[in-house]
């Protein structure tokens, strides 16, 4: 995630409260291309097949030893390569899904963040009854959510209303839109939970083909777990998150890491 949209996703998401139950998995929602420490003239010219491929590789290569270095069992983690969107944007991105504790989840994003050197990443879990931000799945026909429907899906959706334009991650065949809740209590996306569902519901019956249908809504947590990296240059809040600098994570990481800046430097340099 860039610069820019970290400093209006921050805006935008609120970090979830304490639970008095943990959802049953996490979604982790991250990119694999840097958005920081590398001077990549090819980057700004690849395309959504271009990052989709580097992603793959990324989750195939580096993915299970930053999983590993924090502790958490590679072999436990469901992860796609899939579409992404924010602000009208679609992108390639990862998605996990985890059945791990939460502390888990946000060390793990770190992690992520850390090698990936990600502005941000976002964990979130659906069905938390005592969190405020709602949401809604939208389901599409088998292997037919790519980034182009995606997009489009996401276009229609803006066009019922320009609060449902804001952003969406997605897992198989869903795409996951969330209504988050300011400090205020506000949704940013200036609707109700009710008006939300209501107009996701509108843009799904217009839309196709392919036809999706509303397949789940309720309330889900969502927090970016993040580093400002033009202020913490070393990566110093997800350090902090993984047990100090002198840490066996950290290190542990910086080797992960060596080998991800080869993929990056061999790909788009």
């Amino acid at each position: 995630m860039s610069k820019a949209a970290l400093a209006a996703a921050f805006a935008l998401f609120t970090a979830g409260g304490a639970l008095a139950q943990e959802p049953d998995s996490y979604l982790i929602s991250y990119e694999a291309t840097p958005s920081a420490g590398f001077d990549l003239p090819k980057l700004e010219a690849a395309g959504y097949s271009d990052r989709a491929a580097f992603a793959a590789k990324a989750l195939e290569e580096i993915v299970p030893k930053i999983a590993d270095a924090v502790g958490i069992d590679s072999n436990d983690l469901d992860t796609e390569v899939t579409p992404g969107g924010y602000l009208l944007k679609t992108n390639a991105s990862l998605q996990t899904e985890a059945e791990i504790s939460s502390d888990e989840a946000d060390r793990f994003a770190a992690g992520l963040g850390y090698v990936f050197r990600q502005y941000s990443v976002l964990v979130s879990g659906l069905d938390d009854e005592n969190a405020t931000t709602g949401y809604v799945v939208v389901t599409f026909p088998d292997k037919a959510l790519d980034d182009k429907v995606a997009q489009a899906f996401f276009e229609k959706a803006a066009s019922v209303d320009k609060g449902l334009g804001g952003g969406y991650t997605a897992f198989g065949d869903d795409q996951i839109f969330l209504n988050v809740v300011g400090d205020d209590g506000k949704p940013y996306s200036g609707l109700d939970n009710a008006a939300f569902l209501a107009g996701l519901t509108k843009a799904a019956s217009e839309f196709g083909p392919p036809k999706p249908t509303i397949s789940g809504s309720g309330t889900a947590t969502a927090r970016f777990i993040g580093n400002e990296w033009d202020k913490q240059p070393m990566g110093e809040a997800y350090i902090a998150k993984l047990g100090g600098a002198e840490s066996d994570v950290v290190k542990a990481l910086d080797a992960v890491e060596a080998d991800y800046a080869k993929l990056v430097e061999a790909t788009f340099k």
